[in-house]
């Protein structure tokens, strides 16, 4: 397994001009399973707060064109994810179920996932498998990512309805969501 691994990162390495170089290894403590990082490594992803949104084109998933300034005005919370991530898979759910909670209390949060990996057939699919109703967008060429320096996903963003990103953080569960709304877009 750490063959395989090895010889994909050398030959992931070799198709680009700017790869990265590797430095540490990945070791699987039995074969095909993930372990998670523990609570209290620092993130790889630099902290978006305080910053202003980026002027990003996503795709949504019947290819139209939109950006998230759509929603100035209103609260906005962006997760990204993708398919293949488990910290993701395990918080779709919970993204779910407090939107449901949102639309049935009449509130007017947004709620927006952005998936830079997945196909817009995939990404509907794997999110509909767990309840998610609320928009999926595509960043197929990772500018939103980029722009954010988003190296270790899920990332969630709490927007204000001015456009600034007012919190970001990783793997949130349905209690850590309610909260941060709580806190940042009290109920009037």
């Amino acid at each position: 397994m750490v063959v395989a691994v090895a010889a994909t990162l050398a030959i992931g390495d070799w198709l680009t001009d700017d790869a990265p170089e590797y430095t540490d290894s990945i070791v699987l403590s039995e074969p095909g399973i993930f372990t998670e990082p523990v609570e209290d490594a620092e993130s790889p992803n630099p902290d978006s707060s305080g910053r202003p949104l980026p002027d990003v084109t996503f795709k949504d998933a019947s290819g139209a064109e939109r950006s998230l300034a759509e929603f100035r005005g209103t609260p906005l919370i962006v997760n990204n994810w993708f398919v293949n991530c488990p910290p993701c898979a395990r918080e779709l759910g919970d993204f779910a179920a407090v939107h449901a909670e949102l639309q049935a209390a009449g509130r007017e949060i947004q709620i927006v996932g952005v998936n830079p990996q997945d196909t817009a057939e995939r990404m509907v699919e794997f999110a509909a498998e767990r309840g998610v109703a609320y928009e999926l967008w595509r960043d197929p060429m990772r500018t939103f990512g980029v722009e954010l320096g988003i190296a270790a996903y899920p990332v969630t963003l709490f927007i204000d309805a001015d456009g600034t990103i007012v919190r970001q953080v990783g793997e949130i569960d349905a209690a850590g969501l309610r909260a941060a709304i709580d806190e940042l877009f009290p109920a009037a």
